[in-house]
């Protein structure tokens, strides 16, 4: 349910709104130090780990990654992202997150290929949250000198879900994996390797123009520390509702806060029942920092229960949003939505100004 927003739509005292990395840990590089948006495979730093051959490709190497890897995967990513999207996606912080996920051990989970020269370009990593029976795979090339790794990065990834799997029980586990239409190359290496499309994903934005302001009379208002199991038991209530539904138990969701380079406590929102204070939370939106580089507040996850959609709520709690990220200087906000989901999320998203900035497709294979 990460980044995709649903139905209609740590510690026990919260950190400050804006608390921030420095250097990342376990490694030498700051943010000052990272690769600018132009920067080419030559001007990646060393690899952090030991490499071994890639099968399938002379000269070609393969490691496992640390968090020494950060400036080469965000190069990598950053650099097909321009190639697809025109714009940078990936942030540090979210390299971070994905390396450092409770559920995540970089040695194994994440991989970087160089090419014969030994230069970085292209990097894979699988994931599963839940520890459920769907894992899920990303991979990323530097355009015209990675994509070739992408075969033998994808048959590395299909084994280690395949291992992790058979350890843990899963009888009938399944590896997805995300692409945009427009990755050619990627996309027939998916369909090779036994995937098949499943469902397509939208990224939508709304422009904020610094007059946007949050309804009142609503019952809305930011998250304490206390409401946080409350918090999560509405998520995943309301997330029973849509396609591919994997709980999450509480513990595990603090850990995957815990983990996270920075939180914005103060954009987190819950709705309650009447105008008081003392009504029961039945609505949440929950954002991420992970945009906040590019000059976005994102909207991670935004549930309403059952019985209160189709109520205004959804809406107020995004327009909530919208107000607090443009007080802080925030020009858009944004979010992802499956475009399967039941509950009308997209046409709520559509009925608060977002429109499609792209669209990814979604591709299987069971494992």
């Amino acid at each position: 349910m990460s980044d995709q927003p649903g139905p209609d739509a740590g510690p026990s005292d919260l950190p400050g709104p804006d608390a921030r990395p420095g250097a990342l840990p376990g490694s030498d590089a700051g943010p000052s130090d990272l690769p600018g948006p132009d920067a080419g495979p030559g001007d990646l730093p060393g690899p952090g780990g030991r490499p071994r051959a890639l099968p399938g490709l002379d000269g070609w190497t393969v490691r496992g990654c640390t968090l020494r890897d950060v400036p080469a995967i965000l190069a990598i990513t950053r650099a097909s992202d321009i190639a697809a999207l025109g714009e940078p996606d990936w942030s540090e912080d979210e390299i971070v997150a994905t390396l450092t996920a409770p559920s995540e051990d970089p040695a194994v989970d994440a991989w970087l290929a160089a090419g014969p020269d030994g230069e970085p370009v292209a990097w894979a990593y699988v994931d599963n949250p839940q520890r459920g029976a769907r894992d899920n795979v990303e991979l990323y090339a530097w355009p015209g000198r990675g994509e070739p790794a992408y075969a033998p990065l994808l048959a590395l990834t299909v084994a280690r879900a395949a291992g992790r799997a058979r350890r843990n029980g899963v009888t009938e586990g399944i590896l997805r994996a995300g692409t945009l239409a427009s990755e050619t190359a990627l996309v027939s290496v998916l369909q090779a390797g036994g995937f098949a499309f499943v469902k397509r994903h939208a990224r939508m934005r709304r422009p904020l123009t610094g007059a946007e302001t949050a309804p009142t009379g609503l019952g809305i208002r930011p998250v304490t520390p206390e409401d946080l199991p409350r918090f999560h038991e509405v998520l995943e209530t309301a997330f029973a509702d849509t396609p591919d539904f994997q709980p999450t138990a509480y513990d595990d969701w603090r850990a995957a806060l815990d983990s996270l380079p920075s939180i914005s406590w103060d954009e987190w929102f819950v709705a309650l029942t009447g105008s008081g204070a003392d009504g029961e939370i039945v609505g949440v939106l929950q954002s991420a920092d992970q945009a906040v580089e590019h000059g976005e507040g994102w909207i991670k996850n935004l549930a309403v229960l059952r019985g209160h959609r189709k109520s205004g709520l959804g809406g107020a709690l995004l327009r909530t949003a919208f107000a607090t990220y443009a007080a802080k200087g925030r020009t858009s906000a944004g979010l992802g939505v499956d475009l399967t989901n039941p509950t009308g999320a997209y046409h709520l998203y559509t009925g608060v100004g977002m429109t499609v900035v792209f669209a990814a497709d979604v591709y299987e294979r069971p494992l």
